[in-house]
């Protein structure tokens, strides 16, 4: 190719930009044919899936009402036995749609001295209405689910799928309903009334559902069980969150619980029975909160694009061959008068801008291509000028980041409380900015010789803004805190006074606390910040609770409370930024406050240095060089005596 001529290399650099245009033409084609399959899919997927919904509905809505009816009639007026009787074997015969029906008595509430007292009818094999009592030592019906749920919710309750044992002897599923007696305006419970229901029917409908060739249908309950599935193996034996352990699908288990939370999507995912990609639509029940997912394999999904991408191909080759021999033939005509140009071209390669280029005489190609290495000439000697303008701006840029780095830290104290206050007291803290500036603060100082503040804030974002958003913050929470002011009253004044004119609205996170030496009671308030750790000598590092309260700068009316410690001798409290529990590993996991709290169960007993320097060490450790995401800040605070 070096040594080629460039009749040559304009032929295949021609050809080579044009199957490049060419390819880029087909595949935004196809993918957008894809897109376009994709959306008209979905909105049949939705139909289609709304209209399976609706067909499950209106038998389950159908069977729901049997048993609201009755629960309504029982509760208003007295029957006899033989008259409950008749009205379950109407309600079943009248119903096609049920199987059975059931009206269990809360015990000795039909007789004082009955304990049992359930009739049952149901559909025996013939198609007859049978009956029977249920109840007893062996059929404990009141403590089963179906009794207890909807009478402790005093709602209508559908059961999840089961085997009936004691009644009709087939998998059904169950929809309760609770009935009371009126008495003065009080309700008093009387029992419940039920209505159960075949689950067959399910396979009927969604097997009538046609999608492409190999589609399907399927039904999952509140549980993710499957109810229904062309497989049957999968019917009542396995769910959606068994076969995502078995295949260690976790894209799998968060669609099971999305389905089972009853939200509605179109997703693609691996069909978890054929291995194929797939798109599946998924809908809820609104009645008992099932789930129905509608499986379209890809594959046939696609097949239409896929042969209307194998004619474009042909085409365009076609046109590519056609292109070959014009762009040969045109090859030849252009290099001619382009050797006039290769002496200056040359120079203008090498960096020589200076050099005059030969007047264009025509106005074709040959003459604007000569016109556009004149304006490309002109055009680089600007951008080398404003490039070099540019270099020197960042330069200065990065100069005034770091003066800007060095006043901000200035900010933050470094010296840590000494003699005499160390007998009974020690503070140490550190912050790593994630830029060269950041937006987390930390202070410390004395109100008097016996009170100690304290405080860590973390500013929303990064960068200047959030830096200028820390001095100001920090300036005012000195500037506030007075001695015998609670730490509530502190954040509530800072909070009222970064309110004012935030049109930004940033915000900032903040844990302050004062702790009396001579007694070792910490009182602390809390803005939205993490919770800090309490660290006792030779004991489990335990979360401090804290109250209630939102971040600081948005919201003026914000009220805040104060929480009080007991601290003794050799208790340690931390107190850190976000920055340290969502550092993250180069599978992007969080580090977490449980990794934090394990860090600490192994940090010997020591000063706050020791102990801020073990935490980050850890952070770093398990950063494994990763970038740092978000500022670190951690202050220890260690109550060593009471001061006399």
């Amino acid at each position: 190719m070096k040594n080629r001529g460039l009749a040559f290399k304009l032929m295949v650099f021609i050809l080579a930009s044009s199957a490049c245009i060419f390819s880029a033409a087909f595949s935004y084609n196809y993918y957008s044919s894809k897109k376009t399959v994709i959306r008209d899919v979905e909105e049949n997927a939705r139909n289609l899936a709304r209209s399976t919904v609706y067909r499950i509905e209106s038998v389950l809505q159908g069977v729901e009402k049997v048993p609201l009816n009755m629960a309504s009639v029982i509760g208003r007026y007295p029957y006899g036995v033989v008259d409950i009787f008749h009205l379950v074997q109407s309600a079943v015969a009248n119903n096609p749609e049920v199987y059975g029906s059931i009206i269990a008595y809360e015990p000795y509430n039909y007789e004082p001295d009955t304990e049992y007292f359930a009739p049952y009818c149901y559909r025996g094999s013939n198609g007859s209405i049978k009956s029977e009592v249920l109840g007893g030592e062996d059929y404990r019906y009141f403590v089963m689910d179906w009794y207890q749920i909807p009478k402790l919710l005093k709602e209508v309750v559908w059961s999840e799928p089961y085997y009936d044992e004691g009644g009709g002897n087939i998998v059904m599923a169950t929809v309760s309903v609770p009935f009371y007696k009126e008495a003065d305006g009080e309700k008093d419970f009387q029992g419940i009334v039920t209505a159960d229901i075949s689950l067959s029917w399910l396979t009927e409908i969604l097997s009538s559902v046609t999608i492409y060739r190999t589609g399907y249908a399927f039904v999952i309950t509140r549980n993710g069980v499957f109810v229904t599935y062309p497989d049957n193996g999968f019917i009542m034996r396995k769910s959606i969150f068994s076969i995502a352990e078995e295949n260690a699908d976790r894209n799998l288990r968060d669609i099971g619980r999305d389905m089972i939370a009853g939200r509605e999507d179109f997703i693609p995912l691996v069909d978890f029975a054929s291995g194929k990609k797939s798109w599946m639509y998924y809908a809820p029940l609104p009645s008992n909160g099932w789930s129905v997912g509608v499986i379209f394999p890809e594959d046939e999904l696609y097949a239409d694009v896929w042969d209307l991408g194998k004619e474009v191909v042909i085409i365009g080759l076609i046109g590519f061959l056609f292109l070959f021999f014009t762009v040969a033939m045109i090859s030849q005509t252009i290099t001619r008068p382009l050797r006039f140009l290769d002496a200056t071209t040359h120079e203008i390669a090498k960096g020589n801008l200076d050099i005059e280029l030969p007047e264009p005489r025509s106005n074709d190609e040959i003459g604007r291509l000569t016109r556009s290495f004149k304006e490309m000439k002109s055009a680089l000697k600007e951008y080398i000028a404003n490039l070099a303008e540019t270099t020197a701006s960042k330069e200065r840029m990065e100069s005034e980041l770091k003066i800007a780095r060095t006043i901000q830290m200035s900010f933050l104290p470094k010296r840590f409380p000494s003699l005499p206050e160390t007998e009974v007291v020690e503070v140490f803290a550190t912050l790593e900015p994630a830029r060269e500036i950041g937006g987390d603060l930390y202070d410390f100082f004395f109100l008097d010789r016996d009170h100690l503040f304290f405080v860590v804030g973390d500013v929303s974002g990064k960068g200047i803004p959030a830096a200028l958003f820390m001095a100001v913050s920090k300036t005012l929470l000195k500037g506030v805190t007075e001695l015998g002011m609670e730490p509530s009253e502190v954040l509530e004044r800072v909070n009222a006074e970064l309110c004012i004119d935030n049109e930004s609205m940033m915000f900032v996170t903040v844990f302050c606390a004062v702790l009396d030496l001579r007694t070792g009671e910490l009182r602390y308030s809390n803005g939205g910040h993490v919770p800090p750790v309490l660290l006792r000598e030779g004991g489990e590092p335990v979360w401090v609770e804290i109250p209630p309260g939102v971040f600081l700068g948005t919201f003026d009316d914000a009220r805040y409370k104060t929480g009080t410690l007991s601290l003794i001798p050799g208790d340690t409290i931390l107190v850190y930024t976000d920055g340290v529990s969502e550092a993250m590993d180069a599978r992007r996991e969080l580090y977490t406050g449980a990794r934090l709290m394990t860090a600490l169960r192994s940090v010997p007993d020591g000063s706050p240095e020791t102990v801020v320097r073990e935490v980050l060490e850890s952070v770093r450790d398990y950063s494994s060089g990763e970038p740092q995401a978000d500022d670190i800040t951690i202050l220890a605070v260690r109550f060593k005596a009471f001061k006399t």
